[in-house]
Formats: structure tokens, sequence, C-alpha cells
């Protein structure tokens, strides 16, 4: 699927979280995924202090670690994060006092402030609580960085990255791939994107990583993810950046229609691109917030597509919508219906399902001139015309939704407003991974 055209210049490029200038990240198996050996812990650090914002779930009940890190970002200022997964840290016992000993651990090992560490945790609710792989594996983590950092200070060949320089055993654990599989839980594949554009001659990076297939409903974020760039933000423009933003990218995305208990998205900023500093509306900030959308929205793609048991991605686009938040409000409910989810799970063009999911969004609009269209890349098919049914090819339909990316098109011609929504089909496989997650 062809993603919206940005107005500035923004390209892809490779290295995830360790794209931007100054930054570096690594992960390792600590043990807390018991019956695996996959990656379960990581760290994202930058050489530098950073201007830091976060957006967090709405669910009232935070785990441990998403309660400290709201503290620790409250002066707009972070250097580093450590992540685990397998362990939720929510509704368990001396919980604060894990999180709160595992920034000391990441602060004394790397030279920091314990209250310039974020912490972030994702898995199961409700486990005891857990130190010691904190304590054996926080360190091992900085000692990769520090690695890497020594690494990056000897000369070396052009575009050569720190990875390959590094000892084997580093190597391994070193990068954003590395960061990005120890954050993931239920996730079949490994999410992280990179960028860069340019800011007043400058050349700056954005590059992120996410983890979430299931309990994801957002508002916000009901996910982790972790953003980093090397362009100079202050602290409350980066934070005004990331609220728009949300908006358009993670709160537009739902899986199961459940909230997550600790969920986050934190941006850091650490300047070293050599920008002129942004404070303030203006040209940089709608070239650094287009930079920024791309990334979470390629995120939030990832995220939806890799939905638990899911076989497709759904993305709704509404046009002629009185206002957007009816538009968004529109394309997230039909993405979110449990009707439409596993209708296109069976390629089955059920177009009055998706009319009737338009009609129970709340909000003032109309329904009386509604189109809608299937499309994906074996082609489109208009399946609605001013509310009516259209005669159409039910096999193409069959054809078009068999796709692994499908769109659906929705036209109130009610206004001039458009916006966008990501899920997945709803199959089989959903229910035999949540009947089944804790054992």
């Amino acid at each position: 699927m062809a993603e919206k055209k940005k107005k500035n210049a923004v390209r892809k490029v490779s290295g995830g979280v360790c794209a931007p200038k100054g930054f570096h990240a690594a992960g390792v198996h600590a043990g807390f995924k018991i019956k695996s050996k996959k990656k379960d812990l990581a760290l994202i650090y930058s050489e530098t202090m950073c201007s830091a914002a976060a957006a967090y779930t709405t669910n009232k009940v935070k785990g441990a670690t998403l309660r400290v890190t709201m503290d620790h970002l409250a002066d707009g200022k972070a250097q580093a994060v450590v992540v685990n997964s397998g362990y939720a840290n929510t509704l368990a016992k001396d919980g604060m006092e894990i999180a709160l000993r595992t920034c000391e651990l990441a602060a004394d090992a790397l030279g920091l402030a314990a209250e310039d560490i974020v912490v972030c945790s994702t898995g199961v609710i409700g486990q005891p609580p857990q130190i010691g792989p904190f304590e054996k594996y926080v360190p091992k983590l900085a000692g990769v960085v520090k690695d890497a950092i020594s690494v990056n200070t000897k000369p070396k060949a052009s575009g050569a990255h720190p990875e390959n320089k590094l000892a084997a055993a580093d190597a391994r654990h070193y990068g954003s791939s590395a960061a990005a599989d120890a954050i993931m839980t239920t996730d079949t594949v490994r999410k992280e994107i990179a960028v860069e554009f340019s800011l007043g001659g400058k050349a700056c990076r954005i590059g992120g990583i996410a983890k979430g297939s299931g309990m994801i409903n957002p508002n916000m974020a009901t996910m982790l993810a972790f953003i980093t760039t090397d362009a100079d933000i202050a602290p409350d423009a980066l934070h005004e950046a990331l609220k728009e933003d949300i908006n358009h990218s993670f709160n537009q995305i739902s899986i199961d229609g459940d909230t997550s208990t600790n969920d986050t998205v934190v941006v850091m900023a650490n300047g070293m691109a050599g920008n002129r500093r942004i404070t303030k509306a203006g040209r940089d900030f709608a070239a650094f917030a287009d930079a920024l959308n791309t990334v979470t929205v390629a995120l939030a793609r990832m995220l939806a597509r890799d939905g638990e048991g899911a076989t497709k991605l759904i993305e709704c686009r509404v046009q002629g919508a009185p206002t957007d938040e009816i538009g968004m409000r529109i394309a997230k409910t039909v993405i979110q219906s449990d009707l439409v989810k596993t209708a296109i799970f069976g390629s089955d063009a059920n177009w009055g399902r998706i009319l009737c999911a338009v009609g129970y969004t709340p909000g003032a609009f109309g329904t009386d001139n509604v189109d809608v269209t299937l499309a994906s890349r074996r082609g489109r098919v208009n399946v609605c015309k001013a509310s009516f049914a259209v005669p159409f090819d039910e096999a193409k339909a069959k054809a078009v939704l068999g796709e692994d990316e499908v769109r659906i098109l929705v036209n109130l011609h009610d206004g001039m407003a458009e916006a966008e929504a990501y899920g997945c089909d709803l199959t089989y496989g959903y229910v035999k991974i949540n009947g089944m997650y804790r054992t």
C-alpha cells in the first residue's frame, strides 16, 4: 500500500534507533522468558542528554515501570531506556522498588543519574517480582554499548557500522535490531524504521522500534515504541509534536479493543545533528513533525499488520467527513468492528457490515450518500454507492480481499476532512494465542 506523500523530502535509511548520531542500542536474553532463549532485555543510550517526551496508556491500572517513567520524564530530559519483555511488573509486590532499582543499575553502569533513565516492561500481568535478571544483565548491556562507543572513536572504513568491528560476543547483542527483538512478546516480526531529512541544511535522522501485536486499542499508546532523533528540539516543542502526531498514528490502530496497562511511546532528541534548535511552530517544526509522522505511521502499520493471529492488514480511509475528529472516529470504528474483521478474514465482501459500523460511530454526520470501495494490489471493487448496493463481481471482490493488505475506502460526501485507521483481520489464531497466553 502506498503511504501518504510527505511535504518534505524524507527518505528511509537503515539503522533503526541507532541511525541518528550518538544513539546506541543492545539486547540480550536475561531470563524473563523462562521457556525461551529469545532476547528479552534491551538498552537504548544516547551519548549526550536528550530532550524527551512521552505518551502513555489511558488504562487506570498502570504498571510500576510506567509510573516511574512518568516521574522521570517530568523534567523533559532522559538519556537512556531500559526495557524488558516477558514480565510486565504490573500488580506485582515491590514492583516500584524493582523499577527504581533497575534505573539505579543502569545509571551506575552508564555514569548517569537514575532520574535520567526511562524504564519500561511488557509481558504477563501479576507475575512475582524479578530483580535478578536486571542485576545480572543491565551492566552487560551497558558494557556492549560502551564497547560500541569505543569502536566509534577509532578510525574505520567509510560506512562501517559498530557491530562489524565489535567482538563476536558483543556484536550478537549490539544494534537496533537486537533491541527490537528484545522488546517483542507475541510479535512475529521485529518492527523498526529510520528516516533522514533536512533541517536548515543539516541532515537529521529519526529512528524507531516498537512492539505489540495484541491488547492494542490506543488512547494513548497501548504498545511500546521508542523513537530517537539527532535533531535539536526543545522538550516543550517535542512534546507538542508527539501529542499532535499520535492522534494520526498510534491512536488510530486497534487489534482487539483491549487497552493495556504498561504501554508507552517515548521520543528522545539529542541535538547532535547540529541544526538550529526548534523551540516553536514554524518551518523547521513542520519538517520535523512530517518526518516523525513517517516513522510513527510506518510503525503503526507494522503493529496492525502483526496483530495476534492476523493474516491481513486492514486500512480504512475515510473521505468527505465533516471534521477531522469524525473522520478519525469512523475509520477507527470500522477497523475495530469484529464483524468487519471476520469478513475480511474470510475474503467476504459483506459491505453492509462496514455501513453498520459507520452508522454507530458517535458524532453528527450524514449517512445517506456513502460510497464504499474495497481495494488491494489486485484492484478495486465498488460495492456501495450513495448508501445503496451496486452490482459487483463477487469473484473479483474475493480476489481483492484475498491479499495480505486490504483497504476499505469510505466517502461520506459530507465535508472535506480525511482520516485513516489501521487494524487487522480476526482469525482462529487470535483465540488460540490468547486462550493459552500464560501457558
